[in-house]
């Protein structure tokens, strides 16, 4: 089954870079309906994998340790996960191109390169979430497992396709350069699979950080969901579009686990 996990760290990549790609096709920006429900559709997705692939298998993997506090270590991990995140805002220089607020140090960095930074920390916890996916399903050897987190993956990459357009199209207003905007969209992708990596040895290697790592990417998913994709998407402005957005990404997502899982 190793060729399936190849299969999943690869097309979360290659989602994004082709999103990205679409720069070359477009002459303008996004309109903010359209923006608000790819955000929307991202976040949606996001909701329903830190539910369905992440906080609910963590609960599972720590009944046989933790009896009835199997909540445990998907609780602490889940906050963790924001505090990751946190530390990370703390860290990199970066801004919300939907609300324009920046954060990170004060030091003078160009403008692409906090967006691309804001990207980035963004896809972390998604590239993580579906490495320890796959670690798991190597420990357990289950071709079920293999399924379920390849389901994982796939959805990672539907809204990984649009996520990559929405990098690429407001970097090139801010370097000028179609070809420019259309690498810092694929680096902002490259970071999923280097995550996705450690997230598997991780998962495979030391067994019993698996339920809390699956509460940690869980969190700091929901963290990006409650900090970035939703204030960015405009729901207060198209409140219908965007809220559309997240409920049928969730379905998708929710879908995807449960046929494949």
């Amino acid at each position: 089954m190793y060729h399936i996990t190849v299969i999943g760290f690869t097309i979360i990549f290659l989602a994004t870079t082709a999103g990205s790609a679409l720069v070359y096709f477009f002459k303008r920006d996004i309109p903010k309906r359209t923006n608000a429900i790819i955000l929307g559709f991202a976040a949606g997705v996001m909701i329903a994998a830190s539910v369905w692939s992440l906080l609910i298998p963590s609960i599972n993997a720590a009944e046989s340790t933790f009896g009835s506090w199997s909540w445990v270590p998907a609780t602490i991990g889940f906050l963790l996960g924001g505090v990751f995140l946190v530390l990370l805002d703390h860290l990199l220089p970066h801004f919300h191109p939907g609300t324009g607020h920046e954060e990170g140090p004060h030091v003078k960095v160009h403008k692409s390169t906090r967006l691309f930074l804001a990207v980035t920390i963004h896809n972390i916890p998604e590239g993580l979430a579906v490495g320890l996916a796959f670690g798991a399903a190597a420990v357990s050897g289950e071709p079920s497992a293999y399924y379920a987190a390849l389901g994982l993956a796939i959805g990672m990459s539907i809204q990984n396709f649009p996520e990559g357009a929405a990098i690429a199209l407001p970097m090139k207003v801010a370097t000028g350069s179609k070809h420019k905007s259309f690498l810092f969209g694929m680096g902002s992708g490259a970071v999923e699979p280097i995550a996705a990596i450690i997230g598997y040895i991780l998962a495979s290697e030391v067994a019993i950080l698996h339920p809390w790592m699956l509460g940690f990417a869980a969190g700091a998913m929901i963290f990006v969901v409650a900090e970035d994709l939703i204030p960015d998407s405009s729901i207060n402005e198209f409140p219908h579009a965007g809220t559309w957005g997240v409920m049928f990404g969730f379905v998708l997502m929710m879908i995807l686990d449960v046929a494949l899982g």
